[in-house]
């Protein structure tokens, strides 16, 4: 690829030949490069095994020494005259590192690390050298930042890749696609992921973001994303522990997950299907309400708290989202949400009813009140739902089906 930067390759290409130098000289005199043994799973055969050398980790144990060599003194001077190096190292490396430091960190050790991998340690290899370095220059000089964080998931599985917004998606994991930037990633990732169907899919959050503009809130994306698909299939669904940044192809950071969205509640993994998928777009499109009605907001602090409550904390919390969301008479109202027939409204009434009045939340009921909760989403707006609810009951206006949850 023709070079974009003629000023700043031989710099560049001088810093990165010199550190393979003296960290291949550390080597031959016995020092050691730690490995990661990577474990490919795979859902139909035996599972693969690699050793990945941990080059991030040995070069960044390194790096106040490398930062003194003449060469990145040299390359830094040079680096601090092109604007688009300046841009490039505050988006990846943040507003609070000094220009010196966001420079030296996400330029230098930047593309000394992609060598490095890509050689597998520190025997010099030109075509992996001019691969980093051309994938250094698309990032510099583009006109945007390409930002995405991938999050793994249990309890929950799904046919195929399903869009719950945009930009955002469930997905079937690919082996060893966290490896190739963390190779030391299968210790952060959940037991046993990737071995199990509810145990091999991901939160992908993916942006295009504008020059200086600040990544997204992922942790808050992601955490919505959860409520959604708990509310829709009612499955014991956590994600993280962590989430894993990514800028314009680079390992960007690893951040935790919300502890009430990586945090798996008791009950039984379930599957986001083709009939749920679009039910889990409506819900997680409808929660951005919750931030201008407070009500709203407490029936579901309240209705996801008490997934992980035991008994009486947990029929508390039902009790109180359900009086949030639907208010005193929350027991009628509700009836005529969730019952079709005579039958089913005397049943679900009983249910709600011995509820409202102190009696431990049955199964039934706690899943009535989920789909409340989702039907309330669902309406659009919570105060004409429950002006129509009352006219319903008054007998001015005839009985509506309204959309609920499997």
């Amino acid at each position: 690829m023709p070079i974009r930067a003629p000023h700043l390759y031989p710099l560049l290409r001088g810093f990165v030949l010199g550190a393979f130098v003296l960290l291949g000289r550390e080597l031959e005199e016995g020092g050691e490069l730690p490995f990661a043994f990577e474990e490919h799973v795979q859902r139909h055969g035996p599972a693969l095994y690699e050793l990945r050398p941990l080059v991030r980790a040995f070069i960044d144990e390194r790096a106040s020494v490398l930062r003194r060599r003449e060469d990145a003194l040299l390359a830094l001077e040079e680096l601090r005259r092109e604007p688009a190096a300046a841009i490039f190292a505050n988006a990846h490396a943040g507003p609070r590192a000094t220009e010196d430091d966001a420079l030296f960190r996400t330029v230098l050790l930047g593309l000394l690390v992609r060598t490095a991998e890509s050689c597998g340690g520190f025997d010099w290899d030109d075509e992996s050298f001019e691969r980093a370095y051309a994938e250094l220059e698309s990032s510099l000089f583009g006109e945007g930042r390409r930002y995405a964080a991938i999050a793994p998931l249990v309890g929950i599985s799904a046919p195929k890749p399903v869009d719950l917004a945009s930009g955002l998606r469930l997905r079937p994991f690919v082996n060893g696609e966290l490896a190739a930037h963390w190779p030391e990633s299968r210790g952060l990732l959940p037991p046993g992921f990737g071995r199990e169907p509810d145990r091999y899919c991901v939160l992908e959050l993916e942006r295009e973001l504008e020059p200086g503009a600040e990544p997204p809130d992922s942790p808050g994306e992601i955490a919505d994303a959860v409520s959604a698909i708990r509310l829709t299939t009612a499955a014991a669904l956590a994600a993280g522990p962590v989430l894993f940044e990514i800028l314009d192809g680079r390992p960007f950071g690893i951040r935790p997950v919300l502890p009430i969205a990586a945090s798996q509640p008791p009950g039984e993994a379930s599957r986001l299907d083709g009939f749920r998928t679009p039910i889990a777009v409506e819900v997680l499109t409808a929660l951005a309400a919750a931030d201008g009605d407070p009500e709203l907001a407490e029936a579901l602090d309240r209705w996801e708290l008490s997934l992980f409550q035991n008994e009486p904390f947990r029929s508390e919390q039902l009790r109180a989202a359900a009086g949030a969301l639907l208010g005193e008479t929350w027991p009628l109202r509700g009836v005529l949400v969730l019952g079709d027939d005579d039958a089913t409204r005397e049943r679900v009434h009983k249910q709600l009813v011995a509820l409202e009045q102190g009696a431990e939340a049955s199964q039934a009921a706690a899943d009535a009140i989920r789909r409340l909760v989702v039907a309330t989403l669902r309406s659009g707006d919570r105060g004409e739902l429950r002006r129509n609810l009352d006219r319903q009951l008054l007998g001015l206006e005839p009985r509506q089906r309204l959309r609920t949850a499997v």
